[in-house]
């Protein structure tokens, strides 16, 4: 068993390649051995966001604080808020990060195929993004 304490690795920034905003990863952490498991807690401040991408085995997000926005390929954007559990089917492109005016923290799980959890896409344009969800 591996116990990682809280605290004991640093916060880094989300990679301004793949996040529009100011994006916190907090507690990154991988499988062991042979498992392929990988994910970490995530905070996007408010504005803040992911780029389109896809994972090859989907990816789970449990939203811990705050509430955020989501959109599927094709779909409208969805709200999410602390408490919900997002389920992403593999290969599906998407995005997910807070709303304009509110953060959100989220705890991210996927797993990788020959080592590779993710593929990243193109940024989510303002235009898109602040269409915001559909009331």
């Amino acid at each position: 068993m591996q116990l990682i304490r809280n605290g004991s690795l640093p916060s880094t920034r989300g990679p301004a390649e793949y996040f529009t905003g100011t994006v916190r990863i907090d507690m990154p952490f991988r499988g062991l051995g042979e498992a392929s498991l990988s994910g970490g807690i995530v905070t996007f401040e408010p504005g803040a966001r992911s780029a389109w991408h896809t994972h090859p085995l989907g990816q789970v997000l449990i939203v811990t604080a705050g509430k955020g926005w989501t959109q599927c390929e094709g779909e409208d954007i969805v709200e999410i808020q602390a408490g919900d559990i997002i389920i992403c089917p593999p290969g599906h492109k998407h995005w997910h990060g807070a709303t304009p005016t509110t953060s959100m923290t989220h705890v991210a799980v996927q797993e990788s195929v020959n080592g590779v959890a993710v593929h990243w896409l193109e940024k989510v344009p303002d235009e898109v993004y602040l269409k915001g969800p559909r009331t």
